[in-house]
């Protein structure tokens, strides 16, 4: 078992989304996937790394035609005990050989990103995604920022001197990756540079989730009208430039032009 397996069969993946913090990400997300789907039209989605569903659940509930991709056989049992109409398949981000060419109108890298260590390995997904996507089809890709990494745990949790310690962090304070990391912490420029090497488009970049993450005791502590306020301030500047690098998510946009 990977250290990633492990990690998840801990973790509650099913549970995150549905917090306050997690709900924010997720009707982000939700509200552009939508704004990416014709009216009346019923698409193929790729969903991969597709946890215990949250997407794909949804996506397939609208009436479109859901695949789903995961890697840790405890989400995939969780999902598929929901008995939605998602075909399930059990698979890596960089290998996604037993789906055929071009087959989807949107293809969702919601998960593998974060875990991909080397730049190598997050272009073998950009690779498959790209195969598998129509041309003109739009890959979504998410991705934990760096500076969210390094404000809540270098900070927040007063690790900064074991960090420095252990020289995790580049002299401009950014995530020195290794082998043995669980989660890759990447700056919009990392991003960018990715997308020039892919060889792919940027539609637009999206803040998931903004404030959110920071905020969670607080969001927690919100009566629902005032929570509903809070979901359309951050829809309403979830793309403004000079807060995406301070998001703990974003969502890039890309098109895939053959």
């Amino acid at each position: 078992m990977t250290n990633l397996e492990k990690y998840y069969n801990k973790f509650n993946e099913d549970h995150r989304l549905t917090t306050r913090h997690g709900i924010v990400e997720f009707t982000t997300s939700m509200k552009y996937i939508h704004d990416f789907i014709p009216d009346g039209k019923k698409l193929k989605i790729l969903d991969v790394g597709a946890g215990t569903g949250r997407y794909s659940i949804a996506l397939s509930r609208e009436g479109h035609n859901v695949t789903a991709v995961e890697l840790v056989e405890r989400n995939l049992k969780v999902l598929e005990s929901k008995h939605e109409h998602v075909n399930c398949w059990p698979g890596n981000a960089m290998d996604l050989s037993f789906l055929e060419d071009d087959t989807f109108d949107i293809t969702l890298l919601f998960g593998p990103m974060y875990h991909l260590m080397s730049e190598e390995e997050k272009l073998k997904a950009f690779l498959e995604a790209r195969r598998v996507t129509k041309n003109g089809g739009h890959i979504f890709v998410a991705y934990v920022m760096n500076d969210y990494s390094v404000i809540t745990y270098c900070f927040k949790q007063n690790k900064i001197k074991e960090c420095i310690e252990k020289k995790s962090l580049t002299e401009d304070f950014h995530q020195i990756v290794t082998p043995d990391d669980l989660y890759s912490y990447l700056r919009l420029e990392d991003i960018d540079a990715l997308n020039k090497k892919a060889g792919l488009k940027r539609v637009k970049i999206i803040a998931a989730d903004g404030a959110a993450d920071y905020m969670r005791r607080e969001l927690n502590a919100l009566d629902e009208e005032s929570f509903n306020y809070f979901i359309q301030y951050h829809l309403a500047n979830c793309e403004r430039p000079e807060l995406l690098g301070a998001s703990s998510h974003v969502v890039d946009i890309l098109v895939n032009e053959k």
